[in-house]
């Protein structure tokens, strides 16, 4: 009789430690729609832990760059992604006018409130950086955390890094560059080319131009700056980054000059970037200056995509910030 108890509590407890560890092992990912003020936007959650909101660049990309790069942080912390409004899978909204900052400020909000996350930390790369800078001057008091990655404060700032950028291109390239941007970048090329550049253009700016400030570490090996001219959401784009070319913003992010108000956050910051990074890494020290108690990380041998060029580092950094 004792013998069958022992086995009973034995196999009992086998079934749990058996089903503990396959549920341990197991990130099953939720996903769906938050209604922003009438525009559906996309979100996609996975992992453990307090949650971290991740906002894309672009403007007009999309969150799927992030995977599947990021997704080890899933084992401690909860990842929020989401599509902007107009962009990945999110809703389109009839007047472009409606793309800009504080729309977008708002719609993060909504997704915040409608998910139930309470206090987030909050991840902005590229753009993305802008879109959270603005978030934080808004509605700091819903943060734990802030992350800055690869990132500006001031159009005027990036474009003069913009500029330096095409200053330092091959001179025939720069010079093909700019008699293209002269004679009008849209309506170019068979009619469903119109809305976008023409390919001379892309294969130029993203990639002569780009390419070497976008990886220096380990480049993608899938990078295609043509493909890239197709899966960008291009209303999106030109009514907040410009038409009148890649190295000169000066479409209603114009507005974007936030390095006097910086010193408003006051919640822990880290700011991360690329030692080669299209965005210019005097600005992020220039942002450590001006937010108190922050911490900045330059990492070696990368570029724009600090996270493709050196993972572990980035990820580590991440994990070892939001975890205090």
């Amino acid at each position: 009789m004792r013998l069958r108890i022992f086995l009973f509590l034995f196999l009992v407890s086998c079934s749990c430690c058996f089903g503990q560890s396959a549920t341990s092992s197991l990130y099953p990912v939720q996903s769906g729609f938050v209604d922003s003020h009438g525009v559906l936007i996309y979100y996609e959650t996975v992992g453990r832990g307090a949650p971290l909101m991740i906002v894309h660049g672009g403007p007009g990309a999309s969150h799927d760059y992030f995977l599947p790069y990021l997704l080890p942080l899933m084992r401690s912390i909860k990842l929020v992604f989401i599509d902007e409004r107009g962009s990945g899978k999110s809703a389109k909204v009839e007047d472009p006018k409606q793309y800009n900052v504080a729309n977008m400020v708002e719609d993060l909000e909504a997704v915040r409130v409608a998910l139930g996350l309470g206090k987030i930390s909050m991840l902005g790369h590229s753009f993305g950086g802008v879109l959270v800078e603005a978030y934080a001057l808004k509605y700091q008091k819903n943060l734990s955390h802030l992350i800055l990655g690869s990132t500006f404060a001031s159009t005027q700032e990036i474009n003069e890094a913009l500029a330096k950028m095409k200053a330092d291109m091959d001179p025939k390239d720069r010079e093909r560059l700019n008699a293209l941007e002269a004679a009008g970048l849209f309506g170019k090329g068979e009619i469903w080319e119109h809305g976008r550049y023409p390919e001379e253009y892309a294969k130029l700016a993203w990639g002569k131009g780009y390419f070497p400030y976008i990886y220096v570490n380990q480049p993608d090996p899938n990078y295609d700056p043509v493909s890239s001219n197709t899966t960008t959401a291009w209303d999106v784009y030109r009514e907040m980054w410009g038409s009148d070319g890649e190295f000169i913003v000066d479409g209603n992010l114009k507005e974007v000059e936030y390095v006097d108000r910086l010193s408003e956050i006051k919640v822990p910051t880290l700011i991360i970037v690329g030692e080669h990074d299209e965005s210019d890494p005097k600005m992020s020290k220039e942002m450590h200056e001006r937010i108190a108690g922050s911490q900045l990380v330059i990492l070696p041998r990368s570029g724009h995509m600090t996270f493709v060029d050196q993972p572990e580092m980035f990820l580590k950094t991440v994990r070892e910030f939001v975890a205090h």
